[in-house]
């Protein structure tokens, strides 16, 4: 830009697209002053190299806008946990059926989490089938990334992520 490019001659562009053609660096420095714009080098590699007059503040502040408004609209996905206990009530994995689904359905991944406390470890196949009757219930929207296949520490895992389609 401006007082950083250093090759002469320089295909001169100016500020409607117009190829001006090859001038020396310093007319084509002295055309950017006499517009008030800055003098930019758009492909350096080329021979001899292309420089444009532009407001390059103001690209720059464009470049940014459009870089903030993609990053606004992008979905971020995000990990939500449901909790269940071996003995989790019908009512209350009805519940937590309804809130693993509304995660998924929003494109969140979900990880289910079967928690033991006390004697419920004496009897962990209470706990996987309480988990594995969740995964069943959600299959037609969500599919398995990974289930832990043992009890690590008092806790058996799941995640889930959405289906494509």
């Amino acid at each position: 830009m401006n007082d950083q490019i250093r090759i002469s001659p320089v295909r001169l562009i100016d500020a409607g697209g117009e190829q001006l053609g090859v001038v020396s660096l310093a007319q084509a420095k002295e055309a950017a002053q006499d517009r008030e714009l800055d003098l930019v080098e758009v492909a350096p590699d080329a021979r001899p190299p292309v420089v444009r007059l532009m407001n390059w503040g103001k690209r720059r502040y464009e470049m940014q806008k459009k870089e903030r408004e993609a990053r606004h609209n992008a979905h971020h996905t995000e990990i939500k946990e449901v909790r269940l206990r071996p003995r989790t009530d019908d009512h209350d994995f009805e519940t937590k059926l309804k809130r693993t689904r509304k995660f998924l359905e929003a494109g969140n991944i979900v990880r289910v989490v079967m928690r033991y406390r006390g004697r419920e470890l004496r009897r962990p196949e209470v706990g996987v089938a309480t988990l594995e009757k969740m995964l069943e219930a959600t299959s037609d929207i969500a599919r398995v990334e990974h289930v832990s296949k043992k009890i690590e520490g008092r806790r058996l895992l799941a995640v889930l992520e959405p289906a494509a389609g």
